[in-house]
């Protein structure tokens, strides 16, 4: 099988904000076709970190042509985020895999965009803006960004830019909860009831726009996205990237007893990876297809591990399997047969995942 990842060094580290750095890498020539992406998407990273791999997603905040460049902010806890603003520096590699994700701009020439981000949410619709207001002349842009302060406001320099050189077609919006501004309506966190707001001032046309996206805390965008709906949104045009679930959100369900009758039978798991066919057993120490493919050393393509960013999507192509959590696949893939290997528990004797099924 190709392999999944590759060494990229890093060119270039610059500080957003005290606890936010975006990170540049270069492209050797015959990695550039592997490492093209469309606005929106994201970057893989993997590193050694106490002597244990460790991988996390970010997204690439810069436009098709420019430098593959991600933003990474710095979270409490957060083991791989301190690697990368504490260790990384100019001249090492890192492992990276190849862009994944489909919360990408809109196909065609002419859309009226609405963008709602939060903290470092705005590194998918900084790509977005970027390449729209570059390549789309009669696109608009109405971007929403919530932060702390304004001292933690990532990529704020090259916003303002972007407006500055498109002002007839770029209107951005700083929402801030711990610094007052003069307008009573910006003050505070973005939730469904301050967007709603925004539209009944003006401020936004929410029925008018080709697409609304969303990217950020879950919490934002589970109150946001009700919202919407509520006020008549047609929910295809409503896009989302999620960062971490809400407090709210489902937790992973207990394996069936239709499950549970399968792992202690055994399962025969087949795999197709880049057009090659790898089949191993699956038992009931496994909790998941992920868990039995690392047991026997084989590499599957994989992020979070929680159900979110969706780089172990796949199509079930035989047998039948349940998820015990989803939080990024679309109704529609579930009914086309998709899954996400790293919540997936076979319930039959025998099953089949295409991870190279579109």
């Amino acid at each position: 099988m190709a392999p999944r990842f590759h060494d990229l060094k890093v060119t270039e580290i610059s500080w957003q904000t005290p606890d936010a750095v975006a990170i540049a890498f270069e492209v050797p020539e015959k990695l550039r076709e592997a490492f093209a992406f469309r606005p929106g998407q994201y970057l893989t990273l993997a590193a050694e970190i106490d002597g244990e791999e460790a991988r996390r997603s970010y997204s690439i905040c810069s436009a098709p042509g420019d430098a593959l460049k991600v933003g990474v902010k710095k979270v409490a806890d957060g083991r791989f985020s301190s690697f990368v603003n504490e260790h990384l520096a100019v001249g090492d590699t890192i492992r990276v895999m190849p862009p994944e994700g489909r919360f990408t701009s809109l196909a065609g020439e002419r859309h009226d965009y609405i963008l709602i981000a939060a903290g470092s949410g705005i590194t998918p619709m900084l790509s977005i803006a970027k390449t729209v207001l570059g390549h789309e002349p009669e696109s608009t842009i109405t971007m929403i960004y919530g932060n702390r302060s304004t001292d933690t406001i990532m990529f704020r320099e090259e916003l303002e830019d972007l407006k500055d050189r498109h002002m007839s077609r770029l209107s951005l919006v700083h929402v801030l909860s711990r610094e007052a501004q003069d307008v009573e309506l910006l003050n505070g966190r973005i939730d469904g009831e301050r967007v709603a707001e925004l539209a009944s001032r003006g401020l936004i046309d929410l029925l008018s726009a080709d697409g609304i996206f969303l990217c950020g805390p879950g919490e934002m965008i589970d109150g946001v996205s009700a919202t919407l709906k509520a006020l008549g949104v047609e929910e295809d045009r409503i896009r989302f990237e999620r960062f971490t679930p809400s407090g709210d959100a489902p937790r992973p369900r207990a394996r069936s007893a239709e499950a549970q009758k399968a792992a202690e039978a055994g399962v025969e798991v087949e795999i197709v990876l880049d057009g090659v066919r790898r089949s191993f057993p699956m038992s009931e120490a496994d909790a998941t297809v992920l868990d039995a493919a690392h047991r026997v050393g084989l590499e599957l393509p994989y992020s979070c591990a929680g159900g979110m960013c969706c780089t172990c999507r796949c199509r079930v192509v035989e047998g039948k399997a349940e998820m015990a959590v989803n939080y990024s696949l679309q109704p529609w893939e579930i009914e086309a047969g998709f899954t996400l290997a790293c919540q997936t528990r076979p319930v039959s004797g025998r099953l089949v995942l295409d991870f190279d099924a579109a």
